[in-house]
């Protein structure tokens, strides 16, 4: 007989449609990508079902190993992932969460392909990597349109195909990211890694780099010096069509934080071949296109792990009892959820307003082009920059269960800082903005265009539309974090405002512009709507 009997023990958060999210279908329905409903549906109740939940812990319990030699010395550079890591990526490939979306011609494609990342996001944050890192790199690879032609139709196909073996071989491909090396960092221009011409057309690469994402991938994008021509971008293949492994040496699998189910290597390059992308000495504005591509899930992973954190919160609040009262009809414990919510539908909100722009500029809208521009990187570093603290307060809405690796919220935690460094950290994305707004007049322009969309709805986004006008003006280096988040904050407001729930709109309205509330989540001034907010955050509710 046990010793005892558990009670006041919440149920465990699955068997749930994960799609089932009020702010994710509008904006699903807003953006033009209605049809791909059913098919979200099915992806949430694939999320939230007990299988993929499992994989998700199991991928990250056992982490890929690399194996550089056979048992013979024969040099491999293979990385074995665990099964459940198969499992998961083949749901994100057959359901087009990679490059699929710049191969489907029905509008909204794209908003589809994010709202279906978002979602299938809840399962596991890791494998999402090589998805993201596949559906970015087609946009710079249409700069060779050669090699596009060649391998955009396997990138973009609903097959997954482990292994490597010849790209043209293989029924379906997933590429990388091989950009940054040791003495730089950020600065790609100070990379040292060199590229010399070969007859047939090709190069032959030869150096480091520091962090290359998903190095089991087919394909990579990767930056080199072309001497005397500077910085260009190339297509490199791991396997060569002869069958031949290319000279990509895999030197360890990084020690990471959190993404533990993803595999992230330091590289060596031997006289690796490759193919160039662009024009020589025109690698950044080459490779850019992929950046902007992968930024854009970026801010999709930062909503989706918000989204996650307030679901197990108030999940735990609605079934857990203290000093005689459910949590979730505490007032403070109210307070606390509902500003939880809040910050986490206003990053879905302008998450799939992103998706939409780029949806309208891949179809030449330039004018969205020119807004997605600015606004994507005032949103990468803003939402991106709230997930870490978003994800201590969601965890600490559980006390010291959450605290426990059997409650996820660990593993959300260790997640939450990475989409702020991936693609550009902090000041990089602040500053990226501000050459947007400095020296692109017709990005600044789109962007109070998208924020005049709201005027006259809301006197506190009135008011602080007016004063970032102003501070727009003539803006200095160190001021870069500052207008950045102004920016950004106002977008969601606005945002939220001519389209979200009214609830939400004001309660944000309220403490992100007008400054009614302390420093830390949970303090909302009275009168917010907390039930109703609370209720938006909730699956099955």
């Amino acid at each position: 007989m046990p010793a005892h009997e558990v009670t006041n023990q919440p149920p465990p958060l699955t068997g749930y449609d994960a799609s089932d999210d009020p702010a994710l279908i509008s904006a699903l329905r807003r953006e033009g990508a209605d049809w791909a409903e059913p098919e979200l549906r099915e992806l949430g109740r694939l999320a939230g079902g007990e299988q993929a939940q499992d994989n998700g812990r199991l991928a990250n319990e056992h982490p890929p190993r690399l194996h550089t030699h056979d048992r013979y010395g024969h040099r491999v550079d293979e990385v074995e992932f665990h099964p459940a890591w198969h499992d998961l990526m083949a749901t994100a490939v057959s359901h087009g969460l990679h490059a699929a979306p710049w191969r489907d011609s029905r509008p909204g494609a794209h908003v589809a392909r994010a709202a279906g990342f978002y979602v299938w996001g809840q399962a596991e944050a890791g494998h999402l990597c090589p998805v993201s890192m596949t559906y970015a790199i087609v946009p710079a690879l249409r700069h060779a349109p050669a090699l596009a032609s060649a391998y955009e139709p396997l990138l973009a196909a609903a097959s997954y195909d482990f292994g490597l073996r010849p790209p043209l071989g293989k029924r379906g491909l997933l590429a990388g990211m091989s950009m940054t090396e040791k003495q730089g960092g950020s600065d790609v221009r100070a990379n040292t890694t060199t590229a010399v011409a070969q007859p047939d057309g090709s190069y032959l690469i030869t150096g480091h780099k520091w962090f290359t994402s998903a190095p089991m991938g087919d394909l990579f994008m990767v930056l080199a010096q072309i001497p005397g021509k500077g910085l260009s971008c190339f297509l490199l293949p791991r396997v060569l069509p002869d069958g031949t492994r290319n000279g990509m040496r895999l030197m360890r699998l990084k020690d990471k934080l959190g993404n533990r189910s993803n595999a992230s290597a330091e590289v060596e390059y031997e006289n690796a071949t490759a193919w160039l992308v662009g024009e020589e000495g025109r690698g950044v504005r080459t490779i850019i296109d992929m950046v902007n591509s992968t930024r854009l899930d970026c801010v999709v992973a930062a909503a989706t792990g918000m989204r996650l954190g307030v679901m197990h919160a108030a999940h735990h609040a609605a079934h857990r009892t203290a000093f005689g009262t459910r949590l979730a009809d505490q007032p403070l414990m109210a307070n606390v959820l509902a500003d939880l919510a809040v910050e986490s539908e206003a990053a879905t909100t302008v998450a799939l307003r992103l998706a939409g722009a780029t949806e309208r500029a891949a179809r030449g809208d330039e004018r969205e082009a020119a807004f997605r521009r600015l606004a994507l990187a005032v949103t990468k570093y803003w939402v991106c920059k709230q997930a870490p603290a978003h994800a201590a307060e969601a965890l600490e809405c559980l006390g010291g269960n959450g605290y426990v690796e059997e409650s996820g919220m660990p593993r959300l935690y260790r997640e939450a800082p990475l989409q702020s460094i991936w693609e550009g950290s902090g000041n990089v994305a602040a500053l990226d903005a501000l050459r947007a707004l400095t020296r692109q007049p017709d990005s600044a322009e789109a962007f109070f265009a998208e924020l005049d969309l709201a005027a006259g709805a809301d006197r506190r986004l009135d008011e602080a539309i007016a004063r970032l006008r102003k501070e727009a003006t003539d803006p200095a280096e160190s001021s870069a974090r500052r207008l950045a988040e102004a920016m950004a904050v106002a977008l969601q407001a606005a945002l939220l405002i001519r389209d979200g729930s009214p609830a939400v709109a004001d309660a944000f309205a309220a403490t992100r512009l007008a400054g009614d509330r302390g420093r830390a989540y949970g303090t909302l001034p009275p009168g917010a709507a907390a039930a109703a907010i609370i209720a938006r955050g909730m699956v099955g509710a």
